[in-house]
């Protein structure tokens, strides 16, 4: 019986010689095939981020729903990110391993906040303005496949807890799985282009990015199968593409390049061909970002938030917004400690309604750290007003009148 030897030593990914000549050469352009790319990054890396800017713009002036919006801009903020990153990573293509984890942490806050979109757009069907209260009029159904032998109640109280937790926890992983994979690059264990190699570390990162995405994504679709009848007319398959796509389009197209690599693919005297194979994903990621950016510019259109007669809002505040995860914070600990007290036995874990502290998008109604997280003896159980009132204190409300900086109302 013969047995696979796996190779000790990881492939060089760079050559000792270095290209030491500049973009400008004595004075004129040296165009090679490498500078001719760097230029086609650099402009669709321009044209991508000009884009993705009239959109992000749009949305800070017409922030009529805060609660939404501030996740729709960290979406569009995607591309951007994306393919400044790419162009990065191919002007300094030794270090493109550094670069491809980096980028990939933005997918886990993509679809962290894309799955907090779709339950606001769900809370806005419902009389009180809840997720929650949306769910109640769930029966019991079977799980997606492949686990349709199961069956759930979405009323239950641990339901939205469980669909948030299964997609924050990439935002968690995801970053941890990065940090570990820069830590293990820098000491060259890491040897991404070696493959299944159980002598490094690359081969387990992947298994456990593939647990944890693929948790996620199904976390998603089975919120999305639930409620698609709430999400009519909001355009969700479409935006759930503009995100998916370009991840699967930069995982592919990675993919399809690693297998030319030797084949098609040549080294040259200074660029192996993991280094070539690397450059033209990050090429090809810089073009698409174009055209996906004007995917959701579409997508994620602000026609939905404009208002006749509204004066433009500072931009400041929306953009401020975006970059303040304090509600990732918050709904991770929230749903940690649902489970904990689930675990405990606390009835408030047990009922069918949630028990989440209503709070709206308003600077001037600060949240202290005991309404925030559900400490007991917190001060603001208040009692919803009737449906309808924009002054009302649940969490789903239409903030249209509303200056926001606090976190998702959960």
């Amino acid at each position: 019986m013969s047995l696979v030897q796996f190779n000790r030593t990881c492939p060089s990914q760079n050559t000792e010689a270095v290209d030491q000549s500049s973009f400008w050469s004595s004075g004129s352009l040296d165009w090679d095939e490498h500078r001719i790319g760097w230029a086609i990054a650099g402009g669709c890396s321009v044209l991508t981020v000009l884009i993705s800017m009239y959109s992000v713009l749009q949305h800070c002036r017409y922030y009529n729903r805060p609660n939404e919006q501030r996740q729709i801009l960290r979406v569009l903020y995607m591309p951007p990110v994306y393919a400044i990153i790419s162009f990065f990573s191919y002007r300094y293509f030794r270090s493109y391993t550094y670069y491809s984890l980096i980028e990939s942490v933005y997918e886990a806050v993509t679809l962290s906040a894309f799955v907090l979109l779709l339950i606001e757009f769900v809370a806005d069907t419902a009389v009180d303005h809840s997720a929650a209260g949306a769910m109640e009029r769930k029966n019991k159904r079977s799980l997606p496949f492949p686990f349709c032998c199961w069956r759930f109640r979405p009323t239950k109280a641990y339901f939205m807890y469980t669909i948030k937790w299964s997609v924050l926890q990439y935002v968690i992983i995801r970053p941890a799985q990065s940090i570990a994979g820069i830590i293990c690059e820098a000491y060259n264990v890491l040897c991404d282009a070696g493959g299944i190699n159980p002598y490094f570390a690359y081969i387990y990162l992947e298994i456990i990015d593939f647990v944890s995405i693929s948790v996620a994504l199904y976390g998603l679709i089975l919120f999305y199968a639930l409620t698609k009848d709430e999400l009519v007319g909001r355009r969700p398959l479409a935006k759930f593409l503009s995100i998916k796509l370009i991840v699967m389009f930069t995982f592919y197209q990675s993919f399809v390049f690693s297998m030319l690599e030797g084949r098609v693919i040549k080294s040259t005297e200074y660029w192996t061909a993991t280094n070539i194979a690397d450059g033209l994903t990050a090429l090809a990621t810089c073009i698409e970002m174009v055209f996906f950016s004007a995917f959701m510019c579409w997508a994620y259109t602000v026609n939905e938030y404009k208002q006749e007669g509204r004066s433009s809002n500072s931009i400041w505040r929306p953009l401020w917004d975006s970059i303040n995860y304090t509600d990732f914070a918050i709904e991770i600990f929230g749903s940690l400690k649902f489970y904990v007290d689930y675990a405990r036995g606390k009835p408030s874990a047990r009922s069918g309604r949630r028990t989440d502290i209503p709070f709206t998008n308003n600077p001037r109604k600060k949240m202290n750290f005991g309404e925030a997280f559900g400490v007991s003896g917190s001060s603001t159980y208040a009692k919803p007003q009737k449906a309808g009132s924009l002054t009302a204190p649940y969490p789903y409300q239409d903030t249209r009148n509303a200056d926001s900086s606090s976190p998702l109302s959960q």
